[in-house]
This record gives structure tokens, sequence and C-alpha cells, in this order.
């Protein structure tokens, strides 16, 4: 075989191989089929018919169903689930939907668009007969519209959580007084710990005399109450360590004292406190018993010594009534803080507890950032939302605040071609909103071939506007960029396009790029074109609910109403 019937015959082999490539890859886009059908081509007025959409897809193929408001004029009133069945290596998925209409008459369902692994499938316009219902009066009585009935408007119970709260705080509030500040009554035990040594060890002795000690034959009970309050005058009055001291410590003591001219007691006041305490002794270690009348002596002479301790002692100088007076100062200031202490750890508890309960009812975020404060929670929860217009024909939407109009800088060329109306959020908030409303001017076109003049606005696309909106995303230095587009129909009826995603901005701070959601929503009428775009932190569900409430709103002016 020659070198030029090899070259050949690979040239043809070759040419077969990019047949065959071209026709494989006709093949896989081609490969899709898509049907639909209704239930039914002749409903009553708000029966429902079923939408039905097939399609018949490899595995590996995404497939994006129409969603929203896109079966105008009739309303689709249910979107149910995907059903799929296999087939081999492929699957059958059936989409349907409940649509309705409430007006007779005759109606068109419109082309349906079915992205397939990214290629754009339409199904085919359908006919629909909505028919009013008849009714026979000769059969079924017509009656008058009967009056509008009041309805007594549900009781509402806000004000039952306030009313339980105040009354928790109050019960709390009465506990923490009675309990902590309230001045109690004073125990007969208290009030006697308050009076004067004297007085108390003179009231010891009464309440010893209304004892049954000495008819119960109590002899060592008598005598150890007996010197244990002689010790305890002394250990207040005359000498701290009374109580812990011997009987010869003791008398040793209080002749030291009287030496050094401390106490001016005389020796007959010692000697008797020197026996009765050595009786006692015996009594109380060498279980000696003495006569009854001479214990009524003993506590007899115990209630004279008493007074000639107290007149031996001297007067407290002004320096100890002022050390007693800080003393007593201080006791109560003491009182007074162990007060204030309990006071607010009971409320550091309720404090405490009470976030825990709002915590696990609403979200440890949602208590946080209303204990602490969030910019966009402030913004949501503005009590008065405000409707207004913007530009002309206008935007109708509702916001947290007013929009403020945003000067565009135009060159003279930019002026000559549009006017263009901006309004914006303020600067100092979480969420970035701006609407712009832009007026094309006709401008001149010379057709080519007849070399005519004609004056002629721009045709706005809004694919391409979109476009347009995503590269100046990333003029603006946003990136990871990703994006979705699908159709947005106003509650109003009006048509437009959305397309939304996330990407990295520059929002709050210049240096720093934080995760962040778009959307931008697209309508053109004529030579209008207006724009809705919103950008706010990924990781802020308050102005996540912000968006929501604004997009649900938006209404723009209809051809027929400009037109009046």
């Amino acid at each position: 075989m020659s070198q030029d019937n090899k070259i050949e015959r690979f040239r043809t082999s070759k040419m077969v191989f990019k047949l065959f490539l071209g026709l494989l890859l006709f093949f896989n886009i081609s490969n899709a089929q898509v049907r639909s059908s209704i239930d039914s081509t002749s409903i009553k007025i708000g029966e429902q018919i079923t939408y039905k959409i097939e399609v018949e897809v490899d595995t590996t193929d995404a497939v994006l169903f129409p969603e929203g408001q896109t079966f105008l004029p009739l309303e689709v009133i249910e979107s149910y689930k995907i059903d799929s069945v296999r087939k081999d290596a492929r699957f059958q998925l059936i989409k349907k939907y409940g649509l309705t209409q409430f007006d007779s008459g005759s109606y068109t369902i419109p082309r349906q668009k079915i992205v397939i692994a990214g290629k754009e499938f339409f199904t085919d316009s359908l006919k629909v007969e909505v028919n009013t219902v008849e009714v026979d009066t000769t059969k079924q009585k017509l009656y008058d519209i009967k009056p509008i009935i009041g309805v007594e408007k549900s009781p509402s119970y806000w004000w039952l959580k306030w009313f339980i709260a105040l009354l928790i705080l109050s019960l709390v509030g009465f506990l923490v007084y009675w309990f902590v500040w309230r001045e109690k009554p004073l125990t007969k035990e208290e009030k006697i710990a308050l009076l004067p040594p004297y007085e108390r060890a003179k009231l010891a002795l009464k309440t010893l005399d209304e004892s049954a000690y000495l008819e119960n034959d109590e002899i060592k009970a008598y005598y150890s109450d007996l010197t244990l309050i002689i010790r305890k005058y002394l250990d207040e009055k005359v000498y701290d360590h009374s109580l812990e001291s011997t009987t010869e410590e003791l008398i040793k003591r209080l002749q030291l004292l009287r030496d050094g001219h401390r106490i001016d007691i005389d020796n007959e006041t010692i000697l008797n406190l020197q026996n009765i305490l050595r009786r006692a002794d015996l009594v109380k270690f060498a279980k000696s018993k003495p006569d009854k009348e001479l214990a009524k002596m003993d506590r007899n002479t115990i209630d004279i010594e008493i007074d000639h301790v107290k007149e031996s002692l001297p007067e407290p100088t002004e320096e100890e009534r002022l050390a007693d007076l800080k003393y007593q100062e201080e006791i109560a200031l003491k009182k007074k803080k162990k007060r204030i202490l309990i006071t607010v750890a009971i409320a550091a508890i309720l404090f405490v507890g009470t976030l825990v309960g709002l915590t696990i009812h609403y979200g440890f975020d949602y208590v946080k950032d209303t204990v602490i404060g969030h910019p966009s929670k402030e913004l949501l929860e503005q009590k008065e939302w405000i409707t207004s217009d913007y530009g002309a024909p206008p935007i109708t939407m509702t916001t947290p605040l007013v929009l403020e109009r945003d000067d565009i800088e135009m060159t003279e060329e930019q002026k000559k071609i549009a006017d263009i109306a901006s309004f914006k959020l303020g600067d100092n908030f979480p969420l970035s909103l701006l609407v712009t409303n832009t007026r094309f001017k006709p401008v001149e076109h010379v057709n080519p071939d007849t070399g005519e003049t004609t004056m002629k606005t721009p045709e706005l696309d809004l694919r391409q506007i979109a476009e347009q909106n995503l590269l100046k995303f990333e003029s603006e230095g946003v990136e990871n960029i990703t994006t979705k587009t699908e159709q947005f129909i106003t509650p109003n009826g009006q048509e437009g396009l959305k397309i939304h995603g996330q990407g990295d901005f520059f929002m709050t701070n210049e240096d720093q790029r934080i995760k962040g959601d778009y959307v931008l929503l697209v309508f053109t009428t004529e030579n209008i074109l207006q724009q809705i775009r919103i950008i706010w932190p990924q990781d802020d569900p308050y102005a996540k609910k912000i968006t929501d409430r604004v997009i649900a709103s938006i209404e723009l002016l209809k051809l027929e109403e400009k037109d009046k």
C-alpha cells in the first residue's frame, strides 16, 4: 500500500471518528425527553386541574423544574413532590402542579422552561376552558345577601405573661424582705443576750430561783449554774479568761487586779467568792452535798458580790464609750452587708435562672442578641415599617426605615443616555439595600443600508443586565460568587428576574471580606430598568428576615396603571 493511500485512509478514519463523536454529542444533548399534559381541558370556576411534566433523562443529569407563579393566568395552588421511576440507566421524573382559575373564560397555560444538564427545554402551551357554574333557579332558590355579622374579637392574653412575671417578682421580693430585710421580733434568748452584763446576771439569778433544782435535790446542777453566772459576769467585766480559769487562778487574778488598782474590790468580796467557788468544785468533783439552806445562802452572797464588783469597777472613759459605739456600728454594718450579699445572690440566681429558661425556650443566640443588642434585630423589630414609593414609575416597597436618595455621579455622556434615581438604606446598617430606577433616553440610530437616522431606545435584556451586575460585583472585589437565576413575580403580578446566591463581600470592614448572601431583582418596562439589590451577612438570621419581608412587599406599577 502506497504512502498516499495510507494518508487518505487515515484522513477518512479521522472524519468518521469526528462524525461519530458529533452524533454522540448530539445524542447526549437531545437525549432528554420532555412531555407535558393536563388531566382536563375544561373545568369549573375554582376547580383544580393537574398539570404534569414528564422528563426522561440520564441518571447523571441535573433537572430544574419551574417554580413560583409561572403558569399565569392560572394560579398554582400546590406544587407536588417529584416522583421518579428508574428505567435501566435512565430516570423518568414526574412533576405535578395543582392549577386553578377563579374567572370564567378560555386560558392558555404558557410554555414552561425545564433546565436539564444546563440546557433549556420548553413544554407546549395548553388551552383550558374555565366554565361558570350554572344555577337552576327553578330548583335552587336565590336569597338576598346576608348582612355583615359582627364577630367578637378573640381575647388576647398577652398581658398574662407580664402578670405572671410581675407576680413571681413580687413573690420573690416579698420573700427577700420577710426573711432578709425585715426586723424580726427578738426571741427571749436574743433579748437576754442584748442586756448589759449586770442585768443579765441578775436575771440569771432570778431564773435560777424559779428552777426546781433544790426541790429535786439537784445540788450539783444548782451550783453549776450559780458559779457559771458569776464567772460569766467576771469574764465580761473584769477578767476575760474567767470561764476557763480554775478557782485558784481566778482568785489570784482578782487579787492582782486589786493590788494593781485596776478594780476597787475588798478582801471580803474575794474571800466570799473563793469559798463559794471552792464549795462548788467539791460538789462537782468530790460529790460533796451541802445543805439546801447553805446553797440558798451562797446564792444570796453571789447576788450581793455582783453588786460589790459592779461598784468596784471604774466608770468607762470617753474612749471606751466611743470604742464600744464603733463596735456596735461595725456589727450593724456587717449585718447590713450580709443582707445585701444575700439579696444580690438571690437576684443573681433569679437572673441566671430566667436567662436559662429563655435560652431553652427561644435559643441562646436570640437571648444573647436581646440582652446585649444586635443591630439587625433592632432594625427588624422597628415598631412601624414604612411603605413608600421610589422612582418613576414607582417601586413600592416596605422597609424598616425610609430609604435615602443616593446621588450618583454621571458624566455628560451618561446623562444623555439615561436618567437614574437611586435610593439606599443608610451606611451604618448590617445589610445593604439599594434601589435604582433607570429611564433610558432615545438615541440616534443610523440604518447602515439606507443611511436613515431614527431615534431609538436601547433594547433591555434581563439576562445581560444580570451578567453586568455580576461583573460589577467582581469589579468591587467580591470573590467566590455563586449564582442562581429564576423568574420572579411581584404580589401584583409584575414579572422580572431574580438572581441570588452567595459571595465574599466587603461590608462593615473594608479590609476584610465576610461571607454574604445577595438578592438582585431586575424588572424592565419599555425603556425603564428597575433594580433592587440586597446584600447581608450569611450568619445574620435577622437580616435574612428583613430581606424576606422587604421582597414580599415589592410592587411595581402596571403598564395599564401607568397609562391611566
